[in-house]
C-alpha cells in the first residue's frame, strides 16, 4: 500500500526570504529615492521607507551586494547599516524607522 504524504507549503517557498537593509542616506522622501533609483539601476529595489535620512530596502538575499551597489550610484553619501530578516527588527534598533512607518 502506498503511503501518502502530505506536504504544507509555506508562504516563504512560495514567494521567496526576503532581506531588508536600512541604508543612512542623504534623502529625505520616498519619491526621490525611487526616481534616482530608477534613473541609475534598470530594475531598482523596491523601497519600503525613506525618512529621517534612513532608507528601508527590500531584496532577495542573493541580491543584497546588488542594492548596496544601486544605492551608492543613486546616492554616494549612502551607507549600509543594518541587514535583517524582519521589519520589526530594524525598527528596534532604529526608531525612527518605528515612528514615521508607512500604514
Amino acid at each position: 500500500m502506498e503511503e501518502r504524504k502530505d506536504h504544507q507549503v509555506t508562504v516563504k517557498d512560495k514567494r521567496g526570504r526576503r532581506r531588508y537593509v536600512v541604508f543612512k542616506t542623504s534623502f529625505e522622501s520616498k519619491g526621490m529615492l525611487i526616481s534616482r533609483l530608477k534613473s541609475t539601476v534598470d530594475e531598482p529595489p523596491y523601497v519600503i521607507q525613506c525618512n529621517d535620512g534612513l532608507a528601508v530596502l527590500r531584496c532577495a538575499p542573493k541580491e543584497r551586494e546588488s542594492i548596496v551597489e544601486a544605492m551608492g550610484k543613486a546616492d554616494p553619501k549612502s551607507e549600509s547599516l543594518l541587514t535583517s530578516g524582519t521589519l520589526r527588527t530594524l525598527r528596534e534598533r532604529y526608531p525612527a524607522l518605528k515612528v514615521k512607518r508607512p500604514r
